[in-house]
C-alpha cells in the first residue's frame, strides 16, 4: 500500500472517531489521568493530542479549549457524583459515598471543587450538579429534627465540611496514619458515629 493511501486511510480513521465520539472519550481519559498524576495545571491540548495519536487541532474539535476540557471533566464527575450520592439510603451512607466516590475518582474530584478552572455556566454541568447538592439536601431532610438542628441549610454545610474535608485530607496523604490502614470508608463511618450518636437521633 503506499504511503498517500495509508494517510487517506488513517484520516478516514480519525474522521470516523469524531462522529462516533470515541476521540472525545479517548481524550477525556488521557486528560483524567495527566490530572491525576500531577493536577490540572499540567493539563496541555498539546500533549493530550499526543497521547491520543491525532493531530494537535483535534481536541478543539470537541472542547474548543483547555477550559471546555476541565468543564467537560468537572461535568461527567458530577455527573458520576449524583448518581453515587443517590444510590445511598440515608445522611451517613451518602457522606461514605461521597468518600468513596473522591478515592475512586480523584481526578474528578479535583477539578469538580475548583471552579475558577471551567465554566461555571455550562448547562450539564449545572444540571449534574444540581442533582449531587439535591442527593446532600435529602439526606439531611431524612434526620430527625433532633439530629439536624434548626437550620437545614447549616446542617446541610456541616454535613458536607465533614465530608468533603475528610476526602481531601484523605486524597492529600494526610490520613495514612489515622486509618492505620484501615479502609477510608470504615473510618468514616466510625468518624461519623461519634458526632451523630445514637442520643442525638433519638432526640425529637
Amino acid at each position: 500500500m503506499s504511503s498517500s493511501g495509508s494517510s487517506r486511510n488513517n484520516s478516514s480513521e480519525h474522521e470516523r472517531t469524531y462522529h462516533h465520539g470515541d476521540l472525545r472519550r479517548a481524550i477525556l481519559a488521557a486528560a483524567l489521568d495527566v490530572i491525576a498524576a500531577s493536577g490540572p495545571a499540567a493539563l496541555s491540548l498539546r500533549d493530550l493530542a499526543r497521547r491520543a495519536g491525532v493531530s494537535h487541532a483535534a481536541p478543539a474539535h470537541h472542547f474548543k479549549d483547555r477550559t471546555g476540557l476541565l468543564t467537560a471533566v468537572a461535568a461527567e464527575g458530577y455527573a458520576l457524583f449524583a448518581d453515587a450520592l443517590a444510590g445511598a439510603p440515608d445522611l451517613r451512607e451518602r457522606g461514605v459515598a461521597y468518600v468513596r466516590f473522591a478515592a475512586t475518582h480523584p481526578a474528578h474530584f479535583h477539578v469538580m471543587f475548583q471552579p475558577d478552572l471551567y465554566r461555571t455556566d455550562d448547562p450539564e454541568l449545572l444540571a449534574s450538579k444540581a442533582r449531587a447538592t439535591e442527593a446532600l439536601r435529602a439526606g439531611v431532610a431524612g434526620l430527625p429534627p433532633g439530629g439536624r438542628g434548626e437550620d437545614d441549610r447549616l446542617a446541610g454545610v456541616a454535613a458536607w465540611s465533614l465530608a468533603h474535608g475528610f476526602a481531601t485530607l484523605l486524597l492529600s496523604g494526610n490520613l495514612a496514619d489515622a486509618t492505620e490502614g484501615r479502609e477510608p470508608e470504615a473510618v468514616f463511618r466510625s468518624l461519623t458515629g461519634l458526632i451523630f450518636t445514637p442520643e442525638s437521633r433519638r432526640e425529637g
